[in-house]
């Protein structure tokens, strides 16, 4: 982590929000108050909304530098941080940034088209139909599992682990943690299979195995790609997201607080 360099003015701010009137009426606050620029021309962006609209928004300027800092104004918030409109620059001056890594995802689909697309959550792979899926999982070019009949799987980064993998049981990793979590979705086969952690610079290739009579589809974040038959996921080290929290309740701390709720 680190934090705002000091040779930053934060005079320059770029505001976002989701559809929702609650989101579109603090925006219209905070631009009032603190102006508006173009996001080309921001020194940080504020994004106000929920997780949906920080993934989107950490997405929209991967690989730019710049810092992305998020208001809860929606109904899921563990990326954002509190709201209150009054001393925002002093916030933000004082507050941490964590660059993050996406994931990456390369699909082959029935046919052979090839697709590609980054995940900042996880990538995970679903049964398209009543059937369940069978896949081969292979971890560094060996095959780890010959045989998964399941509903899916996820593939998840430290950020995305309080997501869609906790929801489904998985492990909640320290967002500076060097792993990947790998989380099966209702596993029939073998049954007491529950995943695992992978180092991070672990390349993982999976097979959908009968894909025309049991059909998978892929998601990397909010990207789908339907009718897949391999894919590989992988650390893409090379692109970069930048994310901040309030120094007084930084990610950490939000991971602790998650592990020890009941």
């Amino acid at each position: 982590m680190a934090s705002v360099p000091r040779n930053r003015s934060l005079e320059k701010l770029n505001f976002v929000a989701s559809a929702t009137p609650e989101a579109k009426q603090a925006r219209d606050m905070l631009v009032d108050k603190y102006g508006d620029v173009a996001p080309e021309d921001a020194e940080m962006v504020v994004a106000l909304g929920g997780d949906g609209l920080m993934l989107q928004t950490l997405h929209r300027f991967m690989g730019t530098g710049t810092p992305i800092y998020g208001m809860n104004r929606g109904s899921v918030g563990f990326l954002m941080n509190e709201f209150h409109p009054d001393g925002l620059r002093e916030r933000l001056k004082a507050a941490d940034i964590t660059p993050i890594h996406p994931l990456y995802l390369g699909a082959t689909v029935e046919g052979g088209e090839f697709h590609e697309a980054r995940a900042i959550n996880e990538v995970s792979l679903l049964r398209q139909t009543s059937q369940a899926a069978r896949l081969r999982i292979s971890v560094d070019e060996r095959v780890r599992l010959e045989e998964l009949v399941c509903d899916g799987i996820i593939v998840s980064t430290p950020v995305g682990s309080t997501a869609y993998n906790l929801s489904a049981h998985g492990p909640i990793l320290p967002v500076q943690a060097p792993l990947l979590a790998m989380t099966p979705l209702s596993a029939f086969r073998p049954r007491q299979w529950r995943g695992g952690l992978l180092p991070n610079q672990s390349r993982v290739d999976i097979e959908i195995l009968e894909p025309e009579k049991r059909p998978v589809s892929t998601s990397a974040d909010h990207r789908e790609i339907r009718r897949v038959t391999h894919v590989t996921i992988r650390l893409d080290a090379e692109q970069e997201s930048l994310i901040m929290f309030d120094s007084d309740h930084d990610w950490d701390e939000r991971i602790l607080t998650e592990m020890f709720r009941y």
